[in-house]
């Protein structure tokens, strides 16, 4: 089974995040702002579904194995045999399990969102093939809409709700129901203790077709998986908090800090600073300079939850508040790397006199003056 593969955020030779969507959805759609939190990290990559979004339609039926295999087929066939981190909401969930049980030396990682390993009755979802069949996609939208989102979303975010019920609108009716009785013979609870991969189970407070309290009793029965419960969420957990789900994703992967942390210190920093650090060691000193790349670097500045740019205007503004100049100087010229523009610096430490103290700002001008004179 060949899928169609989606290029969402990152580039190539960033490690591979493979996503993949709810039945009804495009991967577009539910995942591009988590996608995006991401892609400093990874290389995300999102697999369609028959029908779905950019996914030709199919009127041969399959089962989730053979969609978990159609993934690995994708991938191989467009970036190679690389091993990747996988996450996958709903069906894309319970396919994520198929494959930390099929194939689990190529995953680093794998999180199964608002999901089981055992979905609904055979029966409910043949119901629900039936209706599709008969009257279209469109027949179930307004039932979707109430189980697929938390109190309130819809009036919050209604542009992001609106994109996910038109993909359902749009998804070929014959391929959504052969999905459906695909998940209707979908059940590994007897095979959950088999998997020896790094798992990851999200489920929504608010999920009514796969309850939380079923995928933490399924979770329980992975080596190992840890289990997180999101307040105010329903069933599309990446639309709905797609920086909690970025979070959570680049945690289960894992990474040593320190070499992640490099990286990003000397791409902010640059590599004449770092260097000029790093001679500088000394016994004395040594330990903390791991601290700095490790903690500073390699867990706060790689978090996807801000853009690097924002980020600078953060540190910015606490330097400026602290009086610490020599590291603002530093600092200024790594906020121009960030993508700050020279008239944005200056807005920033405007605000800064106002909300932290003239005298302060002062002195912080005249360093930004003679930075920005030198770059």
């Amino acid at each position: 089974m060949q899928l169609s593969l989606v290029h969402l955020a990152g580039a190539e030779g960033q490690p591979v995040l493979v996503v993949g969507p709810s039945l009804g959805t495009s991967v577009t759609a539910l995942w591009d702002r988590a996608a995006q939190l991401l892609g400093e990290r990874f290389h995300v990559v999102g697999w369609e579904l028959p029908g779905h979004g950019h996914g030709a339609p199919t009127t041969e039926p399959f089962t989730l194995a053979d969609v978990a295999a159609g993934v690995v087929a994708t991938i191989d066939s467009t970036l190679g045999q690389v091993t990747f981190a996988y996450a996958g909401d709903s069906v894309a969930g319970a396919v994520g399990l198929q494959l930390a049980l099929d194939v689990p030396e190529r995953l680093t990682g794998v999180a199964v969102l608002c999901t089981g390993a055992k979905i609904g009755t055979t029966e409910s979802w043949a119901e629900r093939a039936a209706v599709v069949r008969a009257s279209g996609t469109p027949a179930v939208v307004e039932a979707s809409a109430k189980r697929w989102f938390g109190s309130g979303f819809l009036e919050r975010e209604p542009e992001v709700g609106t994109e996910l019920l038109r993909s359902l609108q749009h998804a070929d009716a014959e391929s959504y129901a052969l999905v459906t009785e695909a998940l209707g013979a979908f059940d590994v609870r007897e095979r959950l203790g088999e998997i020896s991969v790094p798992v990851l189970a999200v489920g929504g407070a608010e999920d009514v077709p796969t309850p939380a309290a079923t995928l933490r009793e399924h979770a329980a029965r992975i080596p190992g998986a840890r289990f997180v419960e999101l307040d105010g969420v329903a069933h599309l957990a990446p639309a709905e908090a797609p920086r909690t789900v970025a979070s959570l994703v680049e945690a289960l992967v894992g990474h040593d800090p320190a070499p992640a942390g490099m990286q990003v210190r000397r791409q902010v920093l640059g590599d004449e600073h770092v260097d000029r650090a790093i001679a500088g060691t000394t016994e004395v000193t040594a330990d903390f300079q791991d601290f700095i790349t490790r903690y500073a670097w390699g867990e706060i500045w790689t978090r996807p939850g801000l853009a690097r740019r924002d980020r600078s205007i953060a540190v910015l503004t606490a330097l400026v508040a602290g009086r610490h100049f020599e590291e603002l100087e530093f600092h200024l010229r790594a906020a121009l790397r960030n993508g700050l523009s020279r008239e944005e610096i200056i807005e920033v430490l405007l605000q800064s006199a106002v909300y932290i103290g003239v005298p302060a700002a002062n002195t912080a001008f005249g360093v930004a003056r003679r930075v920005l004179a030198e770059e």
